[in-house]
């Protein structure tokens, strides 16, 4: 079982980097996120700003626990109270700005290897319209030529639960397996989804990685420019 995160923990994570000396990996580490998206808060190179969130008066750590991680590098910080789960209301799921443009390339996914799955339950899954679905399904969908179908589990619109559920109601409905549970009727076909699912997931594992390896490399290559740029300007002058 995972240890429990802060409720905001990007926001979490940016205040502990302004106010107090705790170390990257300390941060990292009880925020739940890697290590480079904190070394990237400290550096200003986020693509997105956060605003500050005080998990002290949260509840969430205490400043002697700060003191103890503060005064060992190699101390793991102690949540205090976990944060209280919110239940998720009715209605259309909620898709943060940044992954919206995923939809269609997640709804390809779903359309070319669920058939089975109807339109209502990847609207529910995905957050997303039935015209939409249609669009896509019958290719008059306006991005058509750069929608490239990906495992929205992959692209974060749902999780791997989320659509294990989906896929299993779907398939007992569509006579794809029986009351029991037996999927022998799927046979090879299923293991082979398995393995290409897992092959996509590493791709994009991997793919993540070196994104954030390779904007690392640039904003230091960046830096070096400005610095160079700043000192021919300085000699210029003289």
């Amino acid at each position: 079982m995972s240890a429990p995160t802060p409720l905001m923990p990007h926001a979490t994570a940016s205040w502990l980097v302004d106010n107090t000396s705790l170390s990257f990996e300390q941060i990292a580490d009880f925020c739940g996120l890697h290590i480079l998206e904190v070394q990237a808060m400290a550096d200003d190179l986020a693509s997105s700003k956060y605003t500050g969130r005080d998990p002290v008066r949260a509840g969430e750590l205490t400043n002697e626990e700060i003191e103890k991680g503060a005064a060992n590098p190699e101390y793991r910080l102690q949540m205090q109270k976990q944060p209280v789960a919110v239940a998720r209301t009715k209605g259309p799921r909620y898709t943060p700005v940044s992954k919206r443009q995923d939809k269609p390339d997640g709804i390809a996914w779903l359309l070319r290897n669920h058939p089975e799955i109807s339109d209502a339950q990847i609207g529910k899954l995905i957050g997303t319209t039935r015209n939409t679905i249609g669009a896509i399904r019958e290719r008059t969908h306006w991005n058509i030529q750069n929608i490239q179908p990906k495992d929205p589990v992959t692209l974060g619109l749902c999780s791997q639960r989320e659509l294990d559920a989906v896929v299993a109601k779907a398939a007992k409905k569509a006579g794809l397996e029986d009351a029991s549970g037996d999927d022998e009727k799927l046979g090879g076909d299923r293991e082979k989804l398995i393995a290409e699912l897992k092959q996509e997931r590493e791709e994009a594992a991997k793919a993540a990685v070196e994104a954030a390896q390779e904007a690392e490399a640039e904003a230091w290559l960046q830096a070096r420019k400005d610095a160079e740029s700043t000192g021919e300007g300085t000699e210029a002058s003289d």
